[in-house]
């Protein structure tokens, strides 16, 4: 996917996920709809947020949206195989920077939300299900609507927490994974965390410019 839409698509999936804090027991679909409805609301009026205050962002998504993402599974989903290969402290340091990497980018896009609209699709689940995929619908004025799903996991009755996103019928993690395992294999494990590392210290530094 070219990197300019996925850029506006990534819009929609960070306002999706700010929340406040939600009982375990909700139903994945009405976590869904809450986070979805009330961050829209903020984001239409904050201020900060509509001139590009990205610091703002990023504080709102470190307040609301890392309790509701599974970013270890994330990272090893993104990985693949090569997970396996990683030292627990290696893995430690992916999921880490993984998650510094999709929140920054998160913080970029979001500022380009404006007026689109989500539509709910009908939701179905067995008591017993542990994973499951919400789907939603972003409509644009003189666009086509575009496909937004989340999956979600259960894990010992825990809360249910996002562990990818699929913007028009791709998974955002299984995105990243052929970047991946090129950087792995040219650089190892090692060579990963460097990459991710440089990527996160190229988005702070545009974010910084982007100030002045």
């Amino acid at each position: 996917m070219p990197l300019p839409i996925m850029k506006k698509l990534l819009a929609f999936i960070a306002a999706a996920c700010f929340a406040l804090p939600v009982l375990a027991e909700q139903a994945p679909n009405e976590l869904v709809q809450q986070v979805t409805d009330e961050v829209l609301d903020i984001v239409q009026k904050d201020r900060d947020i509509q001139n590009g205050n990205t610091a703002r962002i990023i504080e709102m998504v470190d307040q609301k949206v890392l309790p509701h993402f599974n970013f270890t599974r994330m990272t090893a989903l993104a990985v693949g195989k090569d997970w396996r290969k990683a030292s627990p402290q290696q893995q430690q340091q992916l999921a880490e920077q993984f998650k510094t990497l999709l929140v920054r980018t998160y913080a970029n896009a979001l500022t380009s939300y404006r007026n689109q609209k989500v539509v709910y699709k009908p939701f179905r689940m067995k008591p017993e299900d542990t994973d499951v995929l919400v789907r939603t619908e972003i409509q644009q004025p003189g666009a086509k609507p575009i496909g937004l799903d989340y999956s979600l996991e259960r894990k010992d009755g825990g809360a249910w927490k996002v562990y990818d996103v699929t913007v028009a019928g791709i998974s955002l993690v299984t995105n990243y994974r052929d970047q991946f395992a090129q950087e792995v294999r040219s650089g190892g494990i090692d060579g990963l965390i460097a990459s991710i590392s440089a990527k996160n210290r190229s988005l702070e530094a545009g974010q910084a410019q982007a100030k002045k």
